[in-house]
């Protein structure tokens, strides 16, 4: 278990490529079932269940890469894809002994199993907000956006299952210090942004360049990399309760993506009821 900065994001990079990368135990679990039954395993389903676990979303899609060589126009940016291009047999061959988070994380502590199960599920609520929304704007590829809000904190969970006592003291910074920038708070015990060392991952894994951008702030103009962020910044600042300060500006750039009001957006989340003829399916006149 690393309890100390490493010298530089190349670091990093080693040390993430080099070990094999812990899974959900819901993950392994599943996997497993399928594996006993190999005839009856559903491409669809098993991508469902990939697309809950950020860090075995990453796995797949960094183990695709190299296959699919010059014969492809273009990458693949989609689990069920991967998964029907790897082959059903060869995948299950070759993610045969998964090792979970909750046994890495065993001798660490309580805090340091919650502290990443809390960033896993603020990512599973981001994808499923940018899910939501890519389906409400008729996105050619909903799955993309999806893996983009998934992946968009993956550096940050990675940090947590390798170094929780250096993800803590990061914790900790922000917490005494409320006014600090979270990246300030990870330069500080970093030395490194956690997006720093994502976009090394992204080129050390070969992620396809599509995914690079939709994760990437940098290109927050464009409505798909708009669409990830928002459900990222949505999850993060309601990870505590609907009543952060920061909720009200979220509602309303959410509203501009999707062309209707803050109000809607309240309603679509569930945190105001909606109008009596919407809710019941029936149009208005």
């Amino acid at each position: 278990m690393l309890d100390h900065p490493l010298p530089d994001i190349e670091s990093w990079t080693l040390l993430f490529s080099n070990n094999g990368l812990p899974v959900l135990r819901v993950t392994k679990r599943r996997i497993e079932e399928m594996r006993a039954d190999l005839d009856r395993v559903d491409a669809r389903e098993l991508a469902r269940l990939i697309l809950q676990d950020p860090i075995m979303t990453v796995r797949v899609l960094a183990y695709i890469q190299p296959m699919h060589g010059r014969a492809l126009q273009r990458d693949i940016t989609t689990i069920a894809s991967a998964v029907m291009m790897a082959g059903i047999e060869p995948f299950f061959r070759h993610f045969d002994e998964l090792f979970t988070i909750e046994d890495q994380l065993k001798g660490a502590g309580p805090q340091a199993l919650l502290g990443v199960l809390q960033i896993i599920r603020r990512a599973q609520r981001a994808a499923d907000y940018a899910q939501e929304w890519a389906i409400w704007r008729h996105d050619i590829n909903m799955e993309e956006v999806r893996i983009a809000a998934l992946l968009h904190d993956l550096a940050e969970i990675l940090v947590w299952c390798s170094a929780p006592p250096l993800g803590l003291k990061i914790l900790e910074q922000q917490k005494a210090h409320p006014t600090m920038r979270s990246a300030d708070a990870q330069k500080n015990t970093l030395g490194f942004t956690f997006f720093e060392i994502q976009l090394e991952l992204c080129r050390a894994w070969h992620l396809p360049e599509l995914l690079q951008r939709l994760i990437d702030d940098e290109h927050a103009e464009n409505p798909r990399v708009k669409n990830a962020t928002l459900a990222v910044r949505l999850a993060r600042h309601s990870s505590h309760g609907w009543n952060d300060p920061a909720l009200p500006d979220d509602y309303t750039d959410i509203g501009q993506l999707l062309n209707i009001t803050p109000e809607a957006v309240r309603q679509r989340l569930g945190l105001e009821p909606m109008p009596a003829r919407e809710a019941d399916g029936q149009d208005a006149d």
